[in-house]
């Protein structure tokens, strides 16, 4: 769905999300509006400067709509066709560029050519896509994963089947033609071979094939990285890690007992369940074709932090996988998980994650996209409460609405002069509850927004 305008300007730059004050360099433009095409959707708004947020407006804005379809269409391939928007806003108008994730992907500028013209979106910026994102970006228009993908110089027999077979023991018996059933082997040029998800679960030969596919562990003193007090690298066979991690947590967190009926709990500083979640996930959807980075779990005083290699498989975003949307970057991986029920149901971790935390009284887990790794931050400490008196609390209310309103309407509502309102509103949008959105501080027609809690 479409953001509205006003939502868009109660937000800041991010991975779906730019400002431009107006089309000053085709070029950048350009980068933008492929690496949107190529990651996970999203809006350019013309006529707004993006440091500030200040609306500008557009001067010509049918000019402008119709400069940015002929670029687009004389300068990227394959061929790209945006949904280009005015609006009118006050006594000017913005223009928005809606960009929506390709099933043709990777799209690239023409000039530069396929290999060096293609970009993909990181937070708020920019990325040439190197060779790795160039090939996720063409197995994903081609509904492939690289788990899927045969290696054909190895035979079956690097297939660990005992090891396997040990695994599976406790839900049922596997037998030699399960492998091809769970994806582990694969046809390819009249020979059974191993797949990529094969060797990562169980092969001989995984360290040799996939040296980084194991899980970095540490406990740090304080709240930094400053000073290591424990590490140890968890190798083995990719569901063995699971156990590994969560055995390296209990060795460093203050795992409490709770004494009660019918039988005796333990209490952890961040619910067990949540690490675990967290945990399984980095694992499933580690982007294995990347090098010299594997899997890393920090344990800080107050707070977890477990890290994967690769960003969210394009197409989605931080607020889809909130809202429970899911897309598998390891099929074969994450169907053995399943099977060995270390996934209870897909796209359901994250809402478990979130659920065990407020249940325990902690902040939801933060989940961000740090250069081209994932981390999901786990903290132990509740978040203090901003106590809000009466009238901020009429204030938030009235804001709750999403539909922006002046100081005039504010006012009005919880029963204070303008002046007095202006005064509250300030405070609100200091303390970060409240965005305003106008031409600037002195702008007498400015409205206000409740404030989006950045992830």
């Amino acid at each position: 769905m479409k953001a509205t305008v006003a939502q868009m300007l109660a937000r800041h730059e991010g991975k779906t999300l730019e400002f431009k004050a107006l089309l000053a360099s085709p070029e950048p433009v350009l980068k933008t509006i492929v690496a949107f095409a190529n990651t996970a959707g999203g809006s350019l708004l013309f006529g707004v400067e993006d440091k500030t947020r200040r609306v500008v407006g557009v001067a010509d804005p049918l000019a402008l709509e119709a400069k940015i379809a002929n670029l687009v269409a004389d300068a990227v391939r394959p061929r790209l066709v945006p949904d280009i928007e005015i609006h009118p806003w006050r006594r000017t108008h913005l223009v928005a560029v809606h960009v929506f994730p390709s099933p043709n992907a990777p799209h690239y500028l023409k000039a530069l050519g396929p290999e060096q013209g293609a970009f993909v979106r990181l937070g708020s910026s920019n990325r040439r896509a190197d060779r790795a994102a160039l090939d996720e970006l063409r197995r994903m228009a081609a509904n492939r994963c690289y788990d899927e993908e045969p290696l054909a110089d190895l035979n079956s027999e690097a297939i660990d089947f005992r090891a396997a077979s040990e695994l599976f023991a406790p839900i049922r018996k596997i037998a030699a033609r399960d492998l091809s059933v769970l994806g582990l082997v694969t046809r390819h040029a009249g020979r059974t071979v191993p797949t990529v998800g094969g060797i990562l679960l169980f092969g001989t030969v995984r360290e040799e094939r996939f040296p980084d596919a194991y899980l970095q562990a540490g406990r740090f003193a304080g709240t930094d990285r400053t000073r290591i007090l424990d590490t140890v690298e968890i190798r083995g066979h990719l569901p063995v890690l699971v156990d590994g991690a969560i055995g390296f947590l209990r060795k460093h967190e203050a795992v409490a007992l709770e004494i009660g009926a019918p039988r005796h709990r333990e209490k952890w500083p961040i619910p067990l369940v949540a690490l675990r979640e967290a945990i399984v996930n980095a694992i499933v959807h580690a982007d294995y074709a990347q090098r010299g980075a594997p899997i890393r779990l920090a344990v800080l005083d107050d707070r977890v932090e477990i890290e994967n290699p690769g960003l969210l498989p394009f197409g989605l975003t931080v607020e889809d996988i909130l809202a429970g949307i899911s897309k598998l970057r390891n099929r074969v991986v994450g169907r053995v998980f399943k099977e060995l029920g270390l996934i209870e149901q897909w796209g359901s971790g994250i809402g478990r994650m979130r659920s065990a935390c407020r249940e325990a009284g902690l902040p939801d887990p933060r989940f961000e996209e740090i250069g081209r790794h994932f981390r999901v931050t786990l903290c132990k400490t509740p978040e203090p409460k901003r106590e809000v008196d009466p009238v901020e609390a009429a204030i938030l209310n009235l804001l709750a609405d999403g539909r922006g309103h002046t100081t005039a309407e504010v006012a009005r509502t919880v029963g204070r002069t303008p002046r007095a309102t202006r005064s509250r509103l300030a405070g609100l949008v200091a303390r970060g509850l409240v965005h305003e959105v106008g031409r600037g501080k002195r702008d007498p027609k400015r409205q206000y927004y409740l404030a989006k809690k950045e992830r």
